[in-house]
């Protein structure tokens, strides 16, 4: 049962089927063909006979030197309503045939010509069956029998016959269908293969029972490619663990370190190298929550999104960065509002991606931030500009890894770790989206996110 099971015994099988289908098409197609000399049937035997006892008995009826007036009765005349006979005399001339049809009678004379074995041929516009012999009292003749009401085969299939080519081809498109059926049941597996590296190129770790049926090599792909996401999901998941952990030894001194700086201010006062050590403490705790902030967004489980409307989810955070902004004396502006459009994602994580960006820009901007949402059938666009120093073109890209920062100076003074935008990123990439950064229209940053529309 397992060779049968394998790919290659399928392949080999299904070949060599249709092979045999296509070679029993050419071998007995020609066979249906009705133009083919066959045999009489019994009753057809019976028929001509009966007509030739007929045609005894009439002459048996005439004198001697009157069968002439019955040869001509019998040929302007038919006996039988819808056929004529046809008469070949022992020197071979033939009578009862128009002229245009000699040609016909005569390729049949030669096919057909023992009165014991009868036959019967469908020609262009007739069927002519014999022979049968008559004898008129002076000569012995060859009865055929000619019947014009034949309806003819279809022009279409007799091309087919007539030439062998357009015979091949034809069974050549035939056999399409089926080779078709072979190519989409080989690559179906590897189909539903690519669709799952998909899914774990966008973050879906899940496992895919349905990859372990079907051909033996496919069988066991799928189970290596699931024994693969399992040992991305240990691995993941014992880093997010190594990270959680250090992390909390981290704070523990990080807290430490907090409280003697809050004692020696309350023996000693206050100074300039207190206030940068508690800077610099406060700035190792943004980083530690930023860390855990990536590593939970980058893997994030795809089963904890849910339908979301974009007027109200970021409803709260836009509201925040306006009072945020007037507070520091700068202008934001937002152009154009969220509307009711459907999201499915992670709340948490979409309003963290867009709060990072615009904090971005409050933090770098000279003096305004433009925000505009749009949507189309496709997705929703949301651009935000600042008109702060920007970045160089060929940093656009790289601002977006964790841990970069343009000028280090200003990250410093700005308390930034160079882990905002990386978060932007996880996060729109387990929603399927996009994000990049170019050159604004008033000469900072303009950062572009892009997310598809949901539609129930």
């Amino acid at each position: 049962m397992n060779r049968l099971n394998s790919l290659t015994t399928r392949i080999f099988a299904i070949f060599w089927l249709t092979l045999a289908l296509v070679l029993m098409s050419v071998l007995l197609l020609p066979t249906l063909d009705s133009r083919q000399l066959k045999s009489l049937s019994k009753e057809e035997i019976r028929h001509c006979l009966l007509i030739k006892a007929e045609l005894e008995k009439a002459f048996t009826h005439y004198k001697k030197g009157q069968q002439t007036l019955l040869w001509k009765r019998i040929l302007i005349k038919p006996l039988i309503p819808g056929k004529r006979l046809i008469f070949v005399d022992p020197d071979g001339q033939i009578f009862g045939a128009p002229r245009h049809e000699i040609a016909t009678v005569r390729n049949f004379i030669s096919l057909s010509d023992d009165i014991k074995t009868p036959k019967k041929k469908i020609y262009t516009q007739m069927e002519i069956m014999g022979p049968f012999s008559i004898y008129d009292g002076e000569k012995t003749y060859m009865i055929y029998l000619a019947r014009r009401e034949v309806l003819p085969q279809a022009n279409f299939i007799n091309l087919l016959f007539d030439r062998p080519l357009f015979l091949l081809f034809f069974t050549m498109l035939i056999s399409t269908p089926l080779l078709l059926w072979l190519a989409w049941s080989l690559a179906k597996p590897a189909r539903k293969l690519k669709a799952a590296a998909d899914a774990v190129t966008k973050g879906d770790l899940r496992i895919h029972p349905e990859l372990e049926s079907g051909p033996i090599e496919f069988r066991a792909t799928g189970v290596s490619f699931n024994q693969m996401i399992e040992g991305l999901v240990q691995m993941i998941t014992a880093q997010q663990r190594l990270i959680s952990d250090m992390s909390h030894e981290l704070r523990t001194p990080l807290t430490r370190l907090q409280l003697a700086t809050a004692l020696i201010r309350r023996k000693q006062g206050n100074s300039s190298e207190l206030e940068r050590i508690e800077n610099e403490a406060l700035r190792l705790e943004n980083m530690i929550d930023n860390l855990l902030s990536v590593s939970r967004y980058q893997y994030n489980d795809q089963k904890n999104h849910q339908v979301l409307s974009a007027d109200t989810l970021w409803y709260d955070m836009l509201e925040s960065a306006l009072f945020e902004a007037k507070h520091v004396g700068k202008s934001l502006h937002i152009v154009s509002a969220p509307e009711s459009w459907l999201i499915l994602g992670n709340a948490e994580s979409l309003d963290s991606a867009l709060e990072n960006i615009i904090r971005n820009a409050l933090r770098y901007s000279n003096q305004q931030i433009i925000i505009t949402f749009s949507a189309d059938a496709q997705g929703i666009t949301i651009i935000v500009e600042d008109d702060g120093p920007g970045v160089a073109e060929k940093e656009e890209e790289l601002i977006f890894t964790p841990f970069y920062r343009t000028d280090e100076a200003r990250d410093r003074a700005s308390g930034g770790t160079g882990l905002g935008l990386a978060i932007v990123s996880s996060v729109v990439a387990q929603h399927n989206g996009h994000v990049y950064a170019m050159k604004s229209r008033y000469g900072g940053l303009r950062v572009v996110l892009w997310l598809p529309r949901y539609y129930e």
